[in-house]
């Protein structure tokens, strides 16, 4: 075994069931700087949904709705008429007398602003690194949300529609670069519950930012809904600066980090972040089978949460004549729910993996099919209902809780096959997702156009479910946990010699270490993540 972990020198640190029984690798178990930087993610991850689903919650407010013209709304009678959940405040009307259509524009406008900046950052943080690209964007967001009044009240919808697209555009950062921070942060024994932790941030800034927006622009200054865009343009702009002042790129360029900790990160990364990182392979990314199982897998996702967040309530006030949108605590139990599930499932992942009963690919897989088979099922099921009101909320909320499980699937598998490259194909995964998002509203419009009976809806549910179940079923045939070859240090092009010389650099525990501090060694190793495959 002392041969086998031992070659040129250098300590084979990828072998990660010996590493937590090595002496002195394993930190103690107390808050360390990865933690606080898992910390900062997942409030800047909250941030980024609450400046996204802010202007929602706003524009009832803003809008004269008693001015405009609305079109005649249809609706089944196949369902009895209810007294409750559908109650009307006309008490105020808004000071702007914009159309449906126009409304429409100015909710998108933030979205394709997001959605053009995926790649292109992602691609930015592999090359010059993702810290500051995350900080800088967030602030230019939250800047930026302090001159949403302004530019409604002096400019009119277009210079809203621009302001809110140049706060897409800041935030296009906030996954995959995140994705990549998290890539040179997390060993990988504790990706699944890190993971599940930041990106259920998005479910917290959620629950957070809808009913506080709403108590702002009832109660607020400013005319009420003004508040809302200044009190979370603070909050975002205060944790920009401390993003920025407080993390760092990785655990060697941070000068606090305890040496324990960071040799502990280090030694189980893989030859992390501070080791020479080669061009990008596109080659062998395209004819990748475990990247298209995430790309699938991602795409319905987003399509399927779609339907399940913006289609089900529709149904519900179309045709069980019930509107869930006027309850603040039942539309806010669906967003819980996924970020309470996404946590624990998070958790039990990592157990399964340290148990050694499971390896990473089982993980992903069995995590995944709970994040994906159980919001199918849930969709299918309310297809079914009736006119049940009380059972298709509890659908809802079961169907959206259990789609957290993805969080330890497919969405932090990127990290198991490439942690070089997990911030760009993430950035290639999330963008494509988003735009298969887009899919669901239209094809739901498209099915149930003036004839909104349960019979059409459920053609609509049914979609969305096979839509699941065959991106789900494609993840578990071609996923993997391993890291590819074509991700393995030992296959990149030799540095430099005039890198690395010893009379610079000293032995620190397998890996090369400059006067500056920075590894500049490569590390061999054996790949450990087979016992993943």
């Amino acid at each position: 075994m002392a041969d086998s972990r031992n070659r040129s020198g250098h300590v084979l640190v990828w072998e990660q069931a010996d590493m937590a029984s090595d002496e002195g690798i394993m930190p103690a178990k107390r808050f360390g700087t990865r933690h606080y930087t898992v910390f900062m993610l997942f409030l800047g991850m909250a941030n980024a949904y609450v400046m996204r689903t802010n202007m929602s919650v706003a524009i009832v407010a803003m809008v004269n709705q008693t001015a405009i013209e609305k079109d005649s709304e249809v609706f089944d009678d196949e369902c009895p008429d209810t007294d409750y959940g559908d109650e009307k405040d006309d008490s105020a009307d808004g000071e702007f007398i914009w159309s449906t259509s126009m409304q429409g524009y100015i909710l998108s406008s933030f979205f394709y602003g997001y959605v053009i900046t995926q790649i292109p950052f992602g691609l930015l943080a592999k090359r010059y690194g993702a810290m500051r690209f995350l900080g800088w964007g967030m602030l230019i967001n939250s800047v930026f949300a302090f001159v949403v009044p302004v530019a409604a009240r002096q400019g009119g919808a277009g210079w809203l529609i621009a302001v809110r697209f140049i706060q897409g555009l800041g935030e296009g950062p906030i996954v995959p670069c995140t994705h990549a921070m998290l890539a040179k942060w997390i060993p990988p024994n504790e990706r699944s519950r890190v993971g599940s932790i930041v990106y259920s941030g998005a479910q917290f800034g959620t629950v957070i930012s809808m009913p506080l927006s709403g108590l702002l622009a009832d109660h607020g200054f400013d005319g009420g809904w003004p508040s809302i865009f200044y009190v979370f343009g603070i909050i975002g702009t205060v944790w920009s600066i401390a993003f920025l002042f407080t993390c760092h790129e990785d655990p060697v360029s941070h000068p606090r980090i305890r040496e324990d900790e960071k040799k502990y990160i280090q030694q189980s990364l893989w030859g992390n972040a501070s080791v020479h990182i080669p061009p990008i392979p596109w080659t062998s990314i395209a004819k990748s089978m475990p990247f298209y199982a995430i790309l699938l897998a991602h795409l319905g996702q987003n399509y399927g949460y779609e339907t399940l967040m913006t289609e089900l309530p529709t149904y519900m006030k179309q045709v069980l004549r019930f509107s869930i949108k006027t309850n603040g605590v039942l539309s806010a139990l669906p967003y819980l729910a996924m970020w309470l599930f996404s946590i624990v499932v998070g958790w039990v992942a990592d157990w399964m993996l340290t148990s050694g009963r499971f390896n990473h690919t089982w993980t992903r897989k069995i995590s995944n099919s709970i994040g994906q088979y159980g919001p199918a099922i849930a969709l299918i099921v309310a297809s079914f209902t009736g006119c049940s009101r009380a059972l298709t909320v509890a659908i809802l909320t079961i169907g959206v809780g259990l789609n957290g499980g993805i969080y330890a699937g497919f969405k932090i598998n990127h990290l198991d096959i490439t942690p070089r490259y997990a911030g760009v194909l993430m950035a290639f995964t999330n963008c494509s997702a988003n735009l298969a998002g887009l899919l669901a509203p239209i094809a739901a419009g498209n099915i149930i156009e003036g004839k909104p009976t349960i019979a059409q809806w459920r053609i609509v549910f049914v979609i969305a479910a096979c839509v699941y179940l065959f991106t789900a079923t494609f993840y578990n045939v071609f996923a993997s946990g391993a890291r590819q070859f074509w991700d393995d240090p030992e296959n990149d092009e030799p540095q430099k010699p005039s890198i690395e010389t010893p009379t610079m650099h000293s032995e620190v525990n397998g890996s090369n270490v400059g006067s500056n501090g920075t590894t500049v060694a490569t590390l061999t190793h054996r790949n450990v993540n087979e016992q993943s495959s």
